[in-house]
């Protein structure tokens, strides 16, 4: 309850670290937030022209909407990894940038990786915004979905923020940590269903001699689940099945809950570690 407490206190400055995040992101920029479109448009031309045109990667056709376009089927799940890597990677380093703020006065130091990744879910919903436009333009009628997107985007923001928490705190300690989750995000994009469809995962595959069910296993990375149910929702325009909602909902508040908990054992030696 104090800790409760000491959130709601702080809900003022959350709000002004927020803020200065904002400000920072494209400060003496030319074209300040014209980059949150930019960035993601390069992405998705160079992505549609490796795999789209070179490798010639089908997108499925979408159901019930009907649907094919690999550009839109590669938006929906790249503006939801472009997130997710952007609070995580973000806050890695967000208590060292913020060294002499955290050893000066007292605050709950969640706070700063928390006013971070709620900057990326402003630019996250900028760009759903845009797409969710573009769909329209195209005949694709998303808005009875978009309230449930928001409850996706709130169960993403929640999982990106229980590992920011856990990998930001567990890099004042161990500085190696950086570059082993620089590695593990490159591992990661590729074994999330993003450039390619999930139907080309084989249901089951001989691995180490045994036959396993592939495409279950693969199943296990909730990026998958996150990814998927945003193209069912947009691409789609159908609800994402029930028990795949209620997976992501519980691995969110557990990775969460967890990160909450290893940033708040870990937090008392920050200001001497610093």
């Amino acid at each position: 309850m104090t800790t409760i407490a000491e959130y709601v206190s702080s809900k003022e400055l959350m709000g002004n670290l927020t803020l200065r995040e904002l400000r920072s992101k494209y400060k003496r920029s030319l074209l300040g937030w014209a980059w949150s479109l930019l960035n993601p448009l390069a992405t998705m031309l160079v992505y549609t022209l490796v795999f789209g045109f070179f490798l010639k990667v089908p997108p499925p056709r979408g159901e019930p909407s009907g649907l094919k376009n690999f550009a839109f089927y590669l938006m929906c799940g790249l503006l939801a990894w472009n997130f997710f890597t952007a609070g995580v990677m973000g806050s890695i380093g967000t208590l060292i940038g913020n060294a002499n703020l955290v050893k000066k006065t007292y605050f709950p130091r969640e706070l700063l990786v928390g006013s971070l990744v709620a900057s990326a879910v402003v630019s996250f919903l900028i760009e759903i915004g845009l797409l969710s436009t573009a769909f329209l333009l195209f005949g694709n009628v998303v808005l009875p979905f978009l309230p449930l997107a928001l409850v996706l985007v709130g169960l993403l923001t929640m999982f990106t923020l229980g590992l920011g928490l856990a990998f930001s705190v567990l890099n004042v300690y161990f500085r190696d940590v950086q570059h082993l989750v620089n590695i593990l995000f490159q591992v990661w994009f590729y074994l999330t269903p993003i450039v390619y469809p999930l139907q080309i995962v084989p249901e089951h595959a001989v691995i180490f001699g045994r036959n396993l069910p592939a495409r279950s296993l693969f199943e296990l990375n909730p990026m998958v689940g996150f990814v998927e149910s945003f193209r069912d929702l947009l691409y789609d325009l159908r609800v994402p099945p029930a028990g795949m909602l209620a997976y992501l909902t519980v691995v969110s508040v557990v990775v969460f809950g967890a990160g909450l908990y290893l940033f708040g054992r870990l937090e008392g030696r920050l200001a001497e570690e610093l």
